[in-house]
């Protein structure tokens, strides 16, 4: 069984693992075989948005983008919250055209993010990524059909088992991000929460990564 990689900066291009590379439109690496692209709000520059929205487009045409992120939104910076918004809307405009689904980052923007829901009806599967919020507000999102995937909080955060726990298994994904542990170890944190075996782990996060990702069913 292979291990399935929602969100990773780092391609290891190992044999049983299936990895989900973020990529920056202004640093595109076309030898990467399955990737997500997007704007992360750090990083929006109106210099340039509309050749990054440009090269968004163009990437989520080809087979080997599966995703259109991470995009999102985050008060803890001081890009104005008016221009994350906009820019976040744009690209979700994009994955719904292109029907991708969505990696999100967000920090602090839930209530925002619920309704910009509401307002676009989104109809692609929405992905939180390094989720580490509590019980209440998973259920929130769960209750807007979004998927949650866990990764360094669940590793580092004890108080983070019982969300995860709680968290139906047709709605989980796991990630390494930037950390330096392996995708292994947060499978088998995530096992040991479960109560399951690796393998059993392993089948749960293959059937909805082909759920979203491969056979297209929303």
């Amino acid at each position: 069984m292979n291990y399935y990689n929602l969100h990773t900066h780092k391609c290891t291009a190992q044999k049983d693992r299936i990895e989900l590379v973020n990529q920056y439109p202004w640093e595109f690496d076309e030898t990467l075989t399955t990737y997500s692209i997007g704007i992360h709000p750090w990083y929006i520059d109106e210099r340039r948005l509309e050749l990054d929205l440009k090269v968004i487009e163009e990437k989520l045409s080809l087979s080997s983008c599966l995703a259109l992120g991470e995009c999102g939104l985050d008060k803890r910076i001081d890009i104005p919250m008016q221009l994350q918004k906009t820019v976040f809307e744009l690209q979700i405009d994009l994955a719904i055209k292109y029907q991708k689904p969505l990696i999100l980052h967000l920090v602090a923007a839930y209530d925002e993010l619920l309704e910009i829901n509401k307002q676009k009806n989104i109809n692609v599967p929405v992905i939180l990524h390094g989720f580490s919020k509590n019980e209440k507000i998973a259920k929130q999102l769960l209750d807007e059909g979004f998927y949650l995937s866990f990764g360094k909080y669940l590793l580092r955060n004890p108080e983070l088992k019982n969300t995860f726990i709680a968290t139906p298994n047709n709605r989980i994904f796991l990630e390494t991000d930037t950390i330096e542990e392996s995708i292994e170890s947060v499978y088998n944190k995530a096992a040991q929460y479960k109560e399951v075996s690796i393998l059993e782990m392993q089948q749960i996060i293959e059937k909805n990564w082909r759920n979203v990702f491969l056979n297209h069913n929303f």
